[in-house]
Parts: structure tokens; C-alpha cells; sequence
């Protein structure tokens, strides 16, 4: 009984190391790829590999509906609508946008918020100016998608 545990666990973290080696390889050429591809989408704080090749898979998807910025920020669900009352004058995110493309946007804003000084110094402001958390992320999606 325990020689057929131990021979089960030693064949198990076997395939748990060839499956992590293969991760690496796929993750490096990843990121050779989209660094030749999109390197200024590389430089970007906050984005890595597998956010730039969201991207890059999205744009390339989509090439007849990406003909300029507002198409580009509707199609990754970050463009704004209205949503005011008669009291107030506020927007939300069209979520009607590519699903990946948006979860992609959202990981590289909350990098920024959490690393970026430039970012938390303006959350910090629109903080300030009474701006929730959710319409502060809105906003650097948007920005960020732009």
C-alpha cells in the first residue's frame, strides 16, 4: 500500500513538473511574440504578455469593427453612456463589449491602482472629488482602452 502512494505521488509531481516547464516555454514565447508584435502595449504599465495578447486577439478578431478609437472602446465594453437622473450626471460602461477583452482592461487597472503612482495619486484626487471606487475604475478603463 504505501509503495503504490509513493509510486502514484512521484508520478504525479513528475506531471506537475513537465506541465510547469511547458507552462514557462508557452508563457516566453508569449511574450516574444506580443513584444514584437505590440511593444509599446508591452511597455504599458500594468500589461503583460497574456493581457497584450488578449488584446492583439480581440483587435485581430474584430479588424472591420476597430476603425477608431470610440469603436475600439465600445468593443472592449468600456465605452460610457449616459445613466443620469434628473438630479445627477453620470455614466456607466457599455457592457455589451468582448467579455476578454474588458477582464483584461479591468486586471491591468487594478495592477495600476495597487503599483502605479501616477494611477493611485489620481485615485487619490477623483477620490477627493467624491467619486466611488467603481466610477474611478470606469474611468481608467476608458483611458486605459483609449
Amino acid at each position: 500500500m504505501t509503495a503504490a502512494t509513493k509510486h502514484t505521488l512521484r508520478s504525479i509531481a513528475r506531471r506537475w513538473q513537465q506541465l510547469h516547464d511547458e507552462i514557462k516555454t508557452h508563457e516566453k514565447l508569449l511574450a516574444e511574440l506580443t513584444s514584437q508584435l505590440a511593444p509599446q502595449l508591452i511597455d504599458a504599465f500594468g500589461v503583460g504578455a497574456d493581457t497584450a495578447a488578449e488584446m492583439l486577439i480581440v483587435a485581430g478578431d474584430n479588424i472591420d469593427r476597430v476603425h477608431s478609437e470610440p469603436a475600439w472602446a465600445r468593443l472592449c465594453g468600456v465605452a460610457p453612456i449616459p445613466a443620469s437622473s434628473g438630479m445627477t450626471n453620470r455614466h456607466r460602461l457599455n457592457r455589451g463589449g468582448h467579455r476578454q477583452a474588458n477582464a483584461a482592461l479591468y486586471r491591468a487597472v487594478i495592477v495600476r491602482m495597487q503599483h502605479h503612482e501616477p494611477t493611485r495619486a489620481y485615485v487619490a484626487r477623483r477620490t477627493a472629488e467624491g467619486k466611488t471606487k467603481a466610477e474611478i475604475i470606469r474611468c481608467l478603463e476608458r483611458l486605459l482602452g483609449s
